[in-house]
């Protein structure tokens, strides 16, 4: 893989390749800028020094305005990295109210968490060092207490909240 599709793959990949780009711009406009001095001291202001002069403030633009879409890219990528945040935070806690609301023990609370992940009865087993007759048994406990048929019903749950504005495209509901 080269490094630019490293980069793009990364998290924040779009804000580290226009990083790059910037300091490539950067560095090129550092030397023609000293180039443009160096030869108008020499030679004087001819055609072809302020064709290099005019390509050099063109990259000098390329420059500022890459800079600035790097930290108009940068602060999206904060905004959406906090409403990510804030939406797991708000989330969990209607998990737990429902938890709650269901009186379900500590042990079915891990249980329902690790199959709300998608775990499967070997992997929430394995995890909470039970067997996984035992974990079958809260399972069944859990959908019992929440009045469901099982693990479908149970994630459908959470995320019907998620749901109710309806479908992308969908007329909204009056």
């Amino acid at each position: 893989m080269s490094f630019l599709a490293e980069l793009k793959d990364s998290k924040g990949g779009r804000p580290a390749v226009l990083a790059l780009v910037v300091l490539l711009q950067t560095s090129a406009a550092v030397f023609f800028v000293a180039n443009v001095v160096n030869e108008g001291s020499e030679d004087g202001l001819g055609p072809q020094l302020w064709m290099q002069a005019l390509v050099t403030l063109a990259l000098i633009v390329g420059v500022v305005l890459g800079t600035l879409e790097l930290r108009r890219a940068l602060n999206h990528q904060q905004a959406q990295d906090a409403t990510i945040a804030k939406a797991s935070g708000e989330m969990h806690q209607v998990i737990q109210a429902q938890f709650e609301a269901w009186h379900l023990s500590t042990a079915e609370r891990d249980v329902a968490y690790l199959a709300l992940k998608g775990s499967d009865v070997a992997e929430i087993a394995s995890a909470r060092n039970a067997a996984p007759g035992t974990v079958r048994a809260q399972l069944s406990a859990i959908y019992s207490k929440a009045g469901i048929s099982g693990r479908a019903q149970f994630a459908a749950h959470f995320v019907e909240d998620l749901l109710a504005e309806g479908l992308p495209g969908e007329p909204a509901a009056s």
